[in-house]
């Protein structure tokens, strides 16, 4: 094979790479702009500028097109929130309640900067069962990933798998929350996100380090 025949493979991967992220480009923005109501594969491929035809060949229908959609972005969300709460850079920290808050931070940071789309694929996922599917999917690996990192840490309890589970779930369950419903939802005090993301460590460092009554 001669050099330029072994280039145009790679200049045809490249093309239909970037024309695959042009494509989730555009429903992320369609998504985040009106909802699963406004992703239609005319109006990706139209924002996208290429062919219906193309997309329909990529993906076989709108459903799909959404699952990809929601695949790739909370592959890359899972990704962003990981960079920062790998096990690695964690134990480099060293005092156990800086790395919890680190943790804690990663997530909620993560989910701050996302929350239009999220917000669209945590609400769906009540209705669409192959959307709740990936939701909890990438949920579960979350929370995996934050035990993980934080299995260094000095839990304060008899388990400490369980309460680290318990942790993820609380701060996972109170960010989607106000993801979905905002900050009124439960009282007329607002919540700004960083009071939000400051009380949550608080309550994570104070919950694991923190030995509990009883024992």
């Amino acid at each position: 094979m001669t050099e330029s025949t072994a280039a145009r493979p790679a200049a045809l991967q490249e093309r239909s790479r970037r024309s695959q992220q042009g494509i989730l480009d555009a429903g992320y923005a369609l998504l985040e702009e009106g909802g699963v109501d406004a992703l239609t594969v005319a109006a990706v491929a139209e924002r996208a500028g290429m062919a219906v035809g193309s997309i329909y060949r990529r993906f076989g229908d709108k459903e799909g097109l959404l699952l990809a959609i929601q695949h790739a972005f909370t592959e890359n969300l899972q990704a962003e929130i990981v960079e920062r709460m790998s096990v690695e850079r964690l134990r480099i920290l060293r005092d156990p309640t800086v790395a919890i808050a680190e943790a804690v931070g990663a997530i909620s940071d993560a989910f701050q900067s996302h929350e239009a789309l999220l917000r669209v694929f945590l609400l769906l996922g009540t209705r669409h069962e192959e959307v709740r599917k990936e939701g909890s999917r990438v949920s579960v690996e979350g929370n995996r990933r934050f035990a993980e990192a934080l299995r260094h840490a000095p839990i304060a309890h008899r388990d400490p798998a369980a309460a680290l589970d318990f942790a993820f779930r609380l701060i996972y369950a109170t960010i989607a929350h106000r993801v979905t419903h905002g900050e009124f939802l439960e009282s007329d005090r607002p919540l700004p996100w960083s009071e939000l993301r400051s009380h949550l460590q608080t309550a994570a460092i104070s919950y694991l380090l923190s030995t509990p009554e009883g024992r």
